[in-house]
């Protein structure tokens, strides 16, 4: 579990745009509008589907949704990362899994450990 840095409350679904948990407390979002929360803010790309398409987690199960265009780039960037499948997308985590194996990290060091560090490099 993870603690958000805003309200404190422990939440494990982080948003990769503003570092914030994703309760209903946080309307601040840095996040464009219409990007899922797995989009990194230097990443330019839309979605390629809805925002609840998979789970990232990371090796601390602190995780964020996302679509599988940027749940796939999340994965890339974190070490030990997993997918989970939304309810309504079997197969979304193998298809995003896959696709990760080629993708390159958002960070020029490589992947970070978790995603709290991931979102420290981005503010």
């Amino acid at each position: 579990m993870s603690q958000c840095p805003a309200c404190e409350t422990e939440d494990w679904a982080m948003c990769a745009g503003c570092g914030l948990c994703q309760c209903e407390r946080h309307d601040d979002c840095t996040r464009p509008a219409g990007r899922c929360p797995a989009a990194h803010p230097a990443d330019p790309t839309p979605c390629d589907g809805p925002a609840n398409v998979l789970l990232i987690l990371d090796q601390t199960n602190a995780g964020t949704y996302g679509c599988t265009a940027h749940g796939s780039r999340l994965l890339a960037s974190l070490t030990g990362a997993r997918p989970v499948s939304g309810p309504e997308h079997p197969g979304a985590a193998i298809v995003a899994h896959k696709a990760a194996q080629g993708l390159p990290s958002f960070l020029p060091t490589g992947p970070a450990e978790t995603l709290a560090d991931l979102l420290g490099t981005l503010h």
